[in-house]
């Protein structure tokens, strides 16, 4: 049992128990309404207080703390403060990140004022339950504090909800309740668990005893099972990537893993075969995935859009174990939970396969009869994948591409820095250009459900000062008009001194992806390595945003930004910050020169890149979504 502590107050209580959580820091933006609580959280110590240009960006580090630390806390002021954060809270619901949203709201006072007499302070509506009501569509417990009597027993309610239920959680606490007297913490906050009785006993065995069923069912041509896992979101959520290594170590089998999983475990991993993302695969992956495998394991995965890349579901030769429960075919074992279905799965293949028994390389396997082609992708290899082309050893420069980026980023990562690395990546050609590279444990954040535009910026202040990850430098990857949705928190990167570096993409200030997604043909036009006319040397276009009918639809045109200027406007005194511009393999490559050197300037702050591209530009992953020229075209 936690003593009593002797004087605690409401704000003291809930500052107690965020640090029992292992919460170092805050996110949010200050208000009058949360004065009070802050100067609490700073007397008390152990939790530090980052202010956030947004609450949106307030979000979105809390988010990405909570991915790497397990949970996270934002702060904010009743109302324009509450629904700015709205967005970032339910990105954390749909994508199941334990989140706390504390809401500073008007007195008790005002709001009896507002019942007896109308009257509206600042920040407040006609409605009182107005902030209350849509935290409770994007969360699993929410809670109004109004007497401080039940403070304590409401803060515990949604903390255990937060921890249990894997989920976001909002407080709103009544600004003159911050100071008034409560009890103490007793005892800590756990996680609770649903009982595991004689019933679910029964329910997992007989899910463990149909994926052999449907492994035994499906063999190859050679009579062996090809069983392939699909390792998901959950296994991260849920802390198992321990679980999922002792697996596929265990009896051999490979795997791939979702996009948002990627990284989940060292990709360095002999069993590692590569991210499935449907159509969006690397061609031998989802070779390897969908034909020379005979059945697919999904394991904490999740069939959403993105993970299937254009393919609209699953096939009778699938498992999918997630969501609390696990298909089997066309067969369902509801409450079958994923932290025990995972070691009692290990123990029936060793048992039936013996140990290692389902180990194989399918990549290889397959290319003996099909012959091998000069490397393998990224996340292909058992060791980081080289260049096509190596830096430096070719005759001519080149107009960088997306796909040559992220080729000489995998370099970069593999082969010169000598840095530990956090790629966090947003949604869009960045996410879709940055699944193939080869990443060790940890080492990879996306937002791959509700993918809100310009998530990275924000999530990277979030990654860089999470407990577990503060040795490793972000490394972003955002599109320009993703970028110019939250290039405010490249201040708090400055403030901070973090030494992330963020690729801006800019395709010539063009929505790519909803032109992807709205009409694909435009993509049949220049080639992306040629010229393209409809960009100027300084990145602008014709005064109407459109130069020839074949331009793009005229509301994916951006308005320009030099995005590497904006390094100037966040730069302090003692906080400094850089920007440059890259559009060739030549300027990528020794941009990544400088980066691998500790005693450049670059290396001081945060830097801010600019990639120069052509609108007509996509990774090569996307291709399946174009149409093809006709011959007459």
């Amino acid at each position: 049992m936690t003593a009593i502590v002797p004087g605690c107050t409401v704000a003291r209580y809930l500052a107690l128990r965020l640090a029992e959580l292992g919460i170092t820091h805050l996110f949010g933006v200050p208000g009058n309404h949360l004065g009070p609580f802050l100067t609490a959280l700073r007397a008390e110590g152990g939790i530090e207080w980052v202010g956030t240009p947004t609450e949106g960006g307030a979000g979105q580090a809390a988010d990405a703390y909570a991915r790497i630390h397990g949970v996270g806390a934002a702060a904010v002021t009743y109302g324009v403060g509450a629904f700015n954060l709205l967005n970032a809270c339910g990105g954390a619901y749909v994508e199941q990140v334990p989140l706390v949203a504390v809401n500073a709201s008007p007195p008790y006072e005002q709001w009896q004022n507002y019942r007896a007499l109308g009257m509206l302070t600042s920040h407040m509506s006609p409605r009182p339950e107005s902030n209350l009501d849509v935290y409770r569509q994007v969360t699993v417990d929410a809670q109004v504090i109004s007497n401080p009597g039940r403070a304590p027993g409401q803060i515990d309610a949604a903390l255990t909800a937060c921890l249990s239920a894997h989920g976001p959680v909002y407080l709103e606490v009544m600004e003159d309740l911050w100071d008034e007297p409560c009890a103490g913490p007793e005892g800590p906050i756990l996680r609770r668990e649903r009982p595991f009785g004689a019933r679910h006993q029964t329910m997992l065995d007989n899910a463990v005893n149909a994926i052999l069923t449907l492994i035994e069912e499906h063999p190859g041509p050679d009579g062996r099972p090809r069983p392939i896992v699909w390792a998901g979101e959950e296994i991260d959520r849920f802390r198992l990537g321990g679980q999922l290594t002792d697996l596929v170590e265990a009896t051999g089998v490979p795997f791939c893993t979702t996009v948002g999983a990627k990284a989940v475990v060292d990709e360095d991993q002999p069993q590692f075969h590569g991210v499935y993302n449907g159509h969006a695969s690397h061609p031998d992956v989802r070779w390897v995935f969908k034909d020379w495998a005979t059945c697919r394991i999904g394991l904490g995965a999740w069939s959403t859009s993105k993970n299937l890349g254009g393919e609209q579901c699953v096939g009778g030769d699938w498992v999918m174990a997630a969501n609390g429960g696990v298909s089997v075919g066309t067969s369902y074992f509801p409450d079958v939970r994923l932290e025990q279905l995972l070691p009692a799965l290990q123990d029936a293949l060793v048992k039936d396969y013996g140990s290692g028994g389902l180990a194989a390389d399918y990549y290889a396997e397959a290319h003996e009869h099909h012959g091998a082609p000069g490397h393998r992708p990224a996340g292909l290899e058992h060791h980081r994948a080289s260049l096509h082309v190596v830096p430096g050893s070719s005759r001519h420069v080149e107009r960088l591409t997306y796909d040559g980026v992220f080729d000489r980023i995998n370099h970069f990562l593999g082969h010169e820095t000598r840095e530990d690395w956090t790629v966090v990546s947003d949604a869009a050609f960045s996410l879709i250009g940055s699944m193939n590279l080869s990443l060790p444990e940890g080492g990879f954040l996306s937002q791959v459900s509700w993918l809100s535009i310009g998530w990275s910026v924000g999530a990277a202040t979030g990654a860089a000062l999470a407990p577990e990850r503060t040795h490793a430098r972000p490394m972003v990857f955002v599109g320009d008009g993703a970028f110019q949705e939250t290039c405010q928190e490249i201040s708090t990167h400055t403030r901070l001194g973090l030494r992330s570096v963020v690729f801006v993409m800019d395709n010539g200030h063009f929505y790519g992806i909803e032109q992807m997604l709205v009409r694909p043909s435009y993509y049949t036009g220049p080639d992306p390595t040629g010229s393209d006319s409809s960009i100027g040397p300084d990145g602008s276009i014709g005064p109407d945003g459109s130069t020839d009918p074949a331009d793009p639809d005229f509301y994916n045109v951006l308005h320009p930004w030099h995005y590497d200027r904006l390094a100037a406007v966040f730069t302090g005194e003692n906080t400094p910050a850089n920007g440059v511009v890259v559009a060739d393999t030549s300027e990528m490559d020794a941009l990544l020169a400088r980066l691998a050197d500790p005693a450049d300037p670059v290396n001081a702050g945060p830097l801010l890149v600019r990639v120069r591209l052509s609108r007509h530009d996509y990774p090569r992953a996307m291709a399946y979504k174009v149409p093809r020229p006709t011959a007459t075209a």
